[in-house]
């Protein structure tokens, strides 16, 4: 049978899962033509996009699971995860809830990961984890898996993922921070940049010995991770960081719209 011949189905993706698409195929209705019984999960990962980014599926003006069988013919519409829009009464394809996430981000996503985690937010990180350890995570593990690698979202055991689009560590912060609706519930230097682990505030005298000498002199305030043990404090470096957050924030909320430049980081 000629390619042409065969059964198909028109795809129409919405929203930010046009980012996966090549730039002449997005807004517009793609064909998937196939062989058997496929499925509509079958057809939205032949076009790049990755299943954990997809909460929304309507075939022929009827929300379906990602076991429909295709059928000749079939229309099909694919949204993005809404944060902010109910579509309970349909059949919602991702977990809830994503409130107070806990993240995982692969080898190619350091200074993220160290952003996300001055800013409060449970972020797992490690050089040496393969795809199949980050993909544990996201899924038995119950972590959102932020990846610049779209193949590894594909894999069955993610449960919650995310492609992160940009490559600049502090635009890619912004972009998680928006995507996920977290600006509110920062809190910064509230983790521990190199560990994850919790820090917190703990008495001069007991870590006495750990402080340099010269810090010792005039700075009474320390913290100390949970986790590795690490003391913290109030640097010299700390307002250039307030100063790039702040406009990280301001950039997530409705009226931020200042530009956070390369200078930042």
């Amino acid at each position: 049978m000629a390619e042409a011949e065969l059964p198909s189905v028109g795809v129409r993706f919405y929203a930010e899962l046009n980012d996966h698409l090549p730039k002449g195929d997005r807004q517009r209705e793609g064909r998937f033509r196939f062989v058997g019984r496929n499925t509509v999960k079958d057809a939205i990962e032949a076009f790049g996009v990755p299943h954990v980014e997809v909460d929304l599926i309507v075939v022929n003006g009827r929300s379906v699971d990602f076991t429909y069988r295709l059928r000749d013919g079939d229309r099909i519409s694919v949204y993005p995860v809404f944060e902010s829009l109910d579509i309970s009464p349909l059949v919602r394809l991702q977990d809830r809830p994503l409130r107070n996430p806990r993240f995982v981000a692969d080898v190619h996503l350091r200074k993220l990961a160290r952003w996300l985690r001055l800013l409060g937010f449970d972020t797992a990180y490690g050089d040496a984890a393969d795809d199949a350890a980050l993909a544990a995570s996201a899924g038995t593990g119950g972590r959102i898996l932020l990846t610049r690698d779209r193949e590894l979202l594909k894999r069955r055991a993610v449960a919650h993922g995310y492609w992160v689009r940009n490559t600049d560590p502090v635009e890619q912060t912004v972009e998680v921070l928006r995507r996920f609706d977290l600006a509110a519930g920062s809190a910064r230097y509230t983790r521990c940049p190199a560990c994850n682990g919790a820090i917190i505030a703990v008495d001069k005298a007991a870590v006495a010995g750990l402080i340099p000498p010269r810090t010792a002199a005039w700075l009474d305030t320390y913290f100390r991770c949970t986790n590795c043990g690490k003391l913290y404090w109030r640097g010299t470096h700390i307002p250039k960081l307030d100063s790039m957050f702040d406009r990280i924030l301001d950039r997530c909320t409705a009226g931020g719209s200042r530009s956070v430049g390369s200078s930042d980081r």
